[in-house]
């Protein structure tokens, strides 16, 4: 098994003061390059083309549906308080054009023993070794042979070398820096075998730039993550109709670059081939798995009120899950559940906030706000357990666990502040709610939290969340409804391949398509309640719902 050796072992502060971000960039690709948040941490740098980070990494201003390299969502996986993550790939260039440009001179500097670099390159190897466009192109191969040009584009006397070279040379100059270099391959196109043995399979490039991207990485003893085959045998479990969703929309005959979807899955799998090279200390790296659930800053998120005050009103209240409002691509299944009412005889108000919890929810006062809109005849649907989870007194947690069960005991926890604070239990908060809506003479309902996407083929997620909660439900005299089944039972109508394509990040937020489905489950499940009670104010779209 390859090691990632003696690179990842305590990282040295740096000889030299790095040098700022600056516009280093040719003409061609105006972009400012990060450089380490902290250099006194260790840094991952990745060096690649546009497939890893396109344009000034922004989307190119169309959210999910722009253009994405897999270097943007790699950063959400790692803890900045240990370990920077430095995107330093440039769109356009290849091998050859990264260290003729300067870049890799420039990015090399930033190197220090206990670093690790990520090169992927491929995509713009394949090109015309010199013209007056972009001459870019490395000889094929992994060999040493060499040819001198005149570059028609820099005017520069120029020797080429083959890409295993220039790969070679990558390797040999972090290794010389006490660092640790890792090969990945180039990921795959958006292209099918139309015939043969393979017909129906995508297209590896195993004979070709991901096989040489091997050769070399074998042959230098360094790590190697066969992106091209992961992502290419993950497009072939999802089908086609599935992984054209994983590229811009906007751009039907895009086959190379991937939307935010798209660089997120990839961004996943790179994370997975990293584990398999070996290294434990890796693992101190990473976030925990529920850490990368953010925590909205509540004054950007615009307070919903009933529009019609004469009319009922249906009342969300949960996390990000329900609402997230389209960051990172992430949208709840509340902000797609509007068109399945009739807004002519109910309003529907999405209360929900992301990185809130049962009891942070109560304690920043956003229950009280939804209480002082709350009226006879409304009903309130409250989803809570992803933020839930772990230890009281975590920070972690970002003070926001609340206690298991459903009983009275309280635990002790101290906030950033200094001053402490009494956590009631799960079922507590929720008994809470229950109480206040019906006093209130609203109809309330209790939903079980959406699985999460590596959960629901496994076993049964949130089983104690679903438990407490309908404990609580039958208590307090409101109906509850398992949401987590029943969105897991949808799941397994369509397969994991579909499924994949639903979230936004590696485990828990949806993207539009995911919360549509959800919203559409949840309707379901709102229709099956003892009594339907919504029943007369669904459309005729949410009446179409089995």
């Amino acid at each position: 098994m390859l090691l990632l050796a003696a690179g990842l072992a305590q990282a040295q502060a740096p000889q030299t003061t790095p040098p700022a971000a600056v516009n280093t960039d040719p003409a061609r690709a105006q972009v400012v390059l990060p450089t380490p948040a902290n250099p006194a941490l260790p840094s991952i740098i990745l060096i690649g083309d546009s497939t890893v980070r396109n344009g000034h990494d922004d989307g190119q201003g169309k959210g999910a549906q722009g253009q994405w390299g897999w270097g943007n969502p790699l950063a959400a996986y790692f803890d900045p308080a240990k370990v920077n993550v430095v995107n330093r790939a440039v769109g356009g260039l290849s091998s050859r054009t990264y260290v003729s440009s300067g870049h890799w001179e420039r990015s090399l500097a930033f190197v220090k023993p206990g670093d690790i670099v990520l090169m992927q390159f491929g995509h713009n190897d394949a090109g015309p070794l010199n013209d007056d466009k972009r001459a870019r192109g490395t000889i094929r191969g992994v060999g040493d042979e060499a040819t001198e040009i005149d570059n028609m584009l820099t005017s520069k006397r120029e020797t080429v070398h083959s890409y295993g070279w220039y790969l070679r040379k990558f390797i040999a100059d972090i290794r010389a820096k006490g660092a640790t270099p890792v090969v990945v391959s180039l990921i795959p196109r958006k292209a099918w075998n139309e015939d043969g043995p393979e017909q129906g399979k995508l297209r590896r490039n195993k004979g070709d730039y991901a096989g040489w991207a091997e050769q070399v990485a074998r042959s230098e003893h360094a790590g190697f993550i066969d992106l091209n085959e992961m992502a290419a045998r993950r497009y072939d479990e999802m089908g086609r109709a599935a992984v054209m969703q994983m590229f811009p929309a906007t751009v039907p005959d895009e086959r190379v670059h991937t939307n935010w979807a798209g660089a997120v899955l990839n961004a996943e799998l790179v994370v997975a081939g990293l584990k398999s090279l070996g290294d434990a200390r890796l693992a101190s790296f990473l976030k925990p798995a529920e850490d990368v659930r953010p925590v909205v800053d509540a004054r950007t998120v615009r307070e919903e009120a009933p529009r019609d005050a004469g009319l009922p009103t249906l009342f969300l209240v949960g996390d990000s899950t329900v609402k997230s409002g389209g960051q990172n691509g992430a949208i709840g299944w509340g902000e797609r559940i509007a068109p399945y009412f009739d807004t002519r005889k109910i309003n529907v108000v999405n209360a929900a906030i992301g990185g809130r919890s049962s009891r942070t929810f109560f304690t920043e006062g956003r229950w009280e706000r939804v209480l002082g809109q709350l009226k006879a005849g409304d009903f309130v649907v409250i989803q809570f357990g992803h933020n839930d989870g772990g230890r009281i007194g975590d920070p972690a947690n970002k003070n926001r666990a609340s206690g298991a069960g459903v009983g009275p005991g309280t635990v002790e926890d101290t906030r950033p502040d200094g001053s402490k604070e009494q956590v009631h239990s799960f079922g507590w908060y929720m008994a809470r709610y229950v109480a206040d809506a019906k006093a209130k003479g609203a109809t309330v309902v209790i939903a079980a939290p959406i699985p999460h996407r590596d959960k629901w083929q496994q076993e049964r997620d949130f089983a104690n969340f679903a438990d407490w909660g309908r404990q609580v439900a039958e208590a307090g005299g409101a109906h509850f409804m398992d949401l987590t089944l029943l969105v897991t039972e949808g799941y397994r109508a369509i397969g994991p391949g579909k499924v994949d394509t639903f979230f936004s990040d590696a485990r828990t937020h949806t993207n539009l398509e995911g919360a549509e489905f959800n919203a559409r489950r949840v309707v379901a499940g709102l229709k099956a309640l003892p009594g339907n009670p919504l029943g007369s104010y669904f459309s005729d779209k949410g009446a179409g719902i089995q």
